[in-house]
């Protein structure tokens, strides 16, 4: 199993800009049949140094984490990150 999980610092980080952001990154629960789980969270020390959302999933192995990356859903999530993001840091590992 694989751990991938995602920070994001967006350009707007106002309550209105993050709640749409994670409920466009929660939409992807249930349509994309690689993820074996999918949590989004919301920082909550707002910090300088912190990020403001966290994305944490599950995939069964670095093949399905592929096919995860190419869904047509998720493309849809990058394009809308790619956008709304100011930087984001990923890390993926073995569980």
């Amino acid at each position: 199993m694989i751990k991938h999980i995602v920070l994001f610092k967006l350009k707007d980080s106002s309550l209105e800009s993050i709640d749409k952001t994670v409920n466009i990154l929660r939409n992807m629960q249930g349509k994309i049949p690689e993820l074996l789980s999918l949590e989004v969270g919301v920082d909550v020390v707002r910090s300088e140094r912190a990020y403001d959302i966290a994305l944490v999933t599950e995939v069964e192995s670095l093949e399905t984490l592929d096919a995860y990356q190419i869904h047509p859903v998720h493309q849809q999530v990058i394009l809308h990150m790619n956008e709304a993001k100011e930087h984001s840091i990923s890390v993926d590992y073995e569980i």
